[in-house]
């Protein structure tokens, strides 16, 4: 319970018991628990669905389509305070500046943000508007519910499978702490979370793991490694990629 609720404190904003000093080890073993984490963002993001899509308008309360939309669209940043965020911009910057190995891991530590960054951010959360509108209402809860969980398993496999970049960083508390076999119970309990919802979340799972086996690839090509900030980028982009699954009309 320690470690999930480190974890829950760490990649979000929900603070159930206030705790200021962590150690390598607490950061570690909380990796186990991300998951579960989403599965509480999950819990959050689909139950607000299904009010504001299904249980509203069945009251004959009609809420604005676009607006609402552009609500799912920020809640995730509010709650999670843009950590995944940060990461993907940084990496982005990093990766797209051109520039050698050492120079790219200086810039995705800097906390300057560059003009890759900002195009990058706009254009995603643009996707993610456009996905979140496209979705049918019937699925939306459920996309939302397995999304966040979706996302941080692939966290965790990018913790387990692909080597630190850097010497040292906050990053590698994670990997030191993650081995073959936490691997596989989290992705495990993990699909037990994302099996029972049908054959189109099933889908999100295997096009989110192809994708970030193909990312995680292509910036260990470029680093040599992964860094903090790739788990952030891996995390966000999965979260587009569920959602655009659910947008396509699977015939079984």
């Amino acid at each position: 319970m320690h470690a999930f609720l480190i974890g829950l404190q760490f990649l979000t904003r929900i603070n159930i018991v206030r705790q200021t000093v962590w150690t390598e080890e607490d950061f570690g073993k909380s990796v186990r628990y991300f998951p579960l984490v989403g599965a509480v963002l999950g819990c959050i993001y689909g139950g607000l669905a299904w009010l504001l899509c299904h249980f509203l308008p069945s009251c004959g309360i009609n809420l604005p389509h676009h607006l609402t939309h552009v609500f799912f669209v920020a809640l995730p940043v509010l709650i999670t305070g843009g950590i995944h965020c940060d990461g993907f911009m940084d990496t982005v910057d990093g990766i797209f500046s051109g520039r050698d190995r050492e120079r790219m891991l200086e810039i995705m530590k800097d906390s300057c943000t560059g003009a890759f960054a900002v195009v990058a951010f706009v254009l995603l959360m643009l996707f993610e508007f456009g996905a979140i509108s496209d979705l049918p209402v019937e699925k939306l809860p459920v996309a939302l519910f397995v999304m966040p969980i979706i996302s941080r398993m692939m966290m965790v496999l990018t913790i387990a499978l692909y080597p630190y970049a850097r010497k040292e960083g906050m990053g590698k508390s994670f990997r030191g702490y993650t081995s073959k076999p936490v691997l596989a119970v989290v992705m495990l309990y993990g699909m037990a979370m994302v099996v029972p919802w049908g054959i189109t979340a099933m889908a999100a799972l295997l096009v989110a793991f192809l994708f970030t086996i193909f990312f995680c690839n292509y910036v260990t090509k470029i680093l040599g490694g992964v860094t903090g900030d790739v788990y952030g980028a891996v995390t966000t982009l999965c979260e587009l990629v569920v959602l655009v699954v659910f947008t396509c009309n699977i015939p079984f």
